[in-house]
């Protein structure tokens, strides 16, 4: 708790205009075209047909409400700190305020598990729908080409590098280089389109569902009823059957979906490139997860009926929309290249946020000292740091171009939960340590609401399993090292130094 950013301190940051710092250009409706923008993405489009294939089947749906429980909940504690604190950085800037500088540090490293390998994600679930649209013109881009070097093919083929994804992190990197509002620009086009097509594809889908592929919704979990019947222990069923279908299987497909939400709080990392943040951030935080929660349920629940869950796991595990589509919607092969030309713009946008978000944790982390001023630096001309961004080419680039995709979504959904894990604690913290500061939006039913989110976010977490865990558990320690070798030592916290962002000082190198 030591070695917090006063509370006074982040205020004055997030009212400073001028040379080195973020232009304010967005309004209400930019914040919520952009947070459906990151939320709708590679999460509903492809992570879906995984949790049902190989954790909920049908009830991939249930799956859908238990996340967006979770998310709702971490929401309204975000909607506090965005209009409280209107600044860059997200939970990373509320850790500093209410936990101080470690917990910060903690949630700031976190988030690049949420940002960047995020970015990465999607950008290998953009690469298959590329390849799945060339198809459809007799062309494809060959399996080394699009496939990371740890990814086989059933035929034995064997990936070398993922050109696909690589190309488009560097293109999009570009152009949020040029400017927040040329981003959300380009955002805002991509969103009406792809929501158009999901709405599309539930009315046109809903005639094509068979009720079969709904029975059983639940598909049983044979450990989880052997526990029940007292035939097997519980860590028995833990270590071997928990999440393979059954109500635990929902419990996993809800942290595996979980990433199909990623976004709604990359809204709050934009706060200070908003015109009103203190009325238009819980606007654009609510209002986007509420939207993409009703699409998200509609959209599982036509999936899982016009194909059998089953297939997801072999034929249909690439480019499942599509697949669906062409295999039991008859002369609707329009509709599966429409599509999936949505589908690429919408990836687009998820990717372009979620860039957005990196760039701008790190921009206030370098501001603080924690990490090296590069990452702070402000284009003269565009207002925004493009240094960050180049650099975040190399590193997306890299887990995009030579991770699978389910490798990179998993850790990219429990780095996400524990981060939201920690906001819920903060608005509690908060409470008691600075109860007479303005809060433009309160947080309902506290503690209710705070502590509620916080266990349903490490339920989710739960959910992922020992290997996710142990992925998270050795990415903190890397930033643990980090932080004790240069960040405790360059700390302006630490050193007793205030400053507004107009002026800041070097840090010592």
């Amino acid at each position: 708790m030591r070695f917090k950013k006063p509370l006074n301190l982040l205020l004055k940051e997030a009212a400073e205009t001028g040379a080195g710092t973020l232009k304010r250009t967005l309004g209400a409706g930019n914040l919520v075209a952009l947070g459906i923008g990151a939320i709708i993405g590679a999460g509903l489009f492809v992570r879906t047909a995984a949790a049902a294939a190989d954790h909920a089947g049908p009830s991939v749906t249930l799956a859908f409400i238990l996340a967006a429980i979770g998310c709702a909940l971490a929401g309204l504690c975000y909607a506090e700190f965005a209009a409280m604190i209107p600044i860059a950085g997200s939970a990373y800037t509320y850790s500093y305020a209410t936990m101080g500088e470690v917990v910060a540090w903690v949630i700031g490293w976190d988030l690049v598990l949420e940002y960047a390998v995020g970015a990465a994600t999607v950008s290998i679930a953009w690469s298959e729908y590329l390849n799945k649209l060339l198809q459809n013109f007799g062309m494809s881009i060959p399996y080394a080409y699009c496939h990371s070097p740890f990814e086989p093919s059933m035929n034995g083929a064997h990936g070398i590098i993922n050109l696909p994804a690589l190309f488009i992190i560097v293109l999009l990197s570009l152009v949020l280089i040029r400017g927040t509002k040329e981003s959300a620009l380009v955002n805002g086009v991509i969103v009406i389109v792809k929501v158009a097509i999901v709405i599309l594809f539930i009315c046109i889908g809903w005639g094509f569902m068979n009720p079969a592929n709904h029975t059983p919704y639940i598909p049983p979990n044979v450990g989880e009823q052997a526990m029940i019947h007292g035939q097997k222990s519980f860590l028995e069923y833990f270590t071997n059957d928990f999440g393979k279908f059954g109500w635990s299987g929902i419990v996993s497909a809800a942290g595996v979906v979980f990433f199909a939400f990623i976004g709604f709080d990359a809204v709050s990392t934009a706060a200070q490139e908003a015109k009103n943040p203190k009325k238009d951030m819980p606007i654009g935080i609510l209002v986007s997860l509420a939207i993409c929660t009703v699409l998200y349920v509609l959209f599982g629940h036509v999936l899982t009926g016009v194909a059998n869950y089953k297939e997801f796991a072999v034929a249909g595990k690439e480019a499942s929309v599509a697949y669906a589509i062409d295999t039991y919607m008859h002369n609707y092969h329009w509709l599966s290249v429409l599509v999936t030309v949505a589908i690429l713009g919408g990836f687009s946008s998820v990717i372009l946020v979620m860039l957005l978000g990196q760039s701008r944790v790190f921009f206030s982390m370098s501001k603080d000292g924690l990490i090296p001023p590069v990452f702070s630096a402000v284009h003269p001309k565009f207002q925004t740091p493009y240094k960050s961004n180049l650099i975040f080419i190399v590193f997306v680039g890299v887990f995009a171009a030579f991770v699978p995709g389910d490798v990179v979504g998993n850790m990219t959904s429990i780095g996400t939960l524990f981060a939201f894990v920690l906001v819920c604690i903060g608005v509690m913290v908060m409470r008691k340590s600075d109860p007479t500061t303005p809060r433009p939006f309160r947080t309902p039913w506290v503690p209710f609401v705070p502590i509620l989110g916080a266990i349903v976010c490490l339920l989710m977490m739960l959910g992922l399993g020992k290997d996710n865990w142990l992925r998270l558990i050795i990415w903190m320690a890397v930033g643990f090292v980090i932080y004790f070798l240069y960040s405790k030592k360059h700390s302006l916290i630490r050193k007793g130094i205030v400053y507004l962002p107009k002026d800041p000082p070097k840090p010592e190198l």
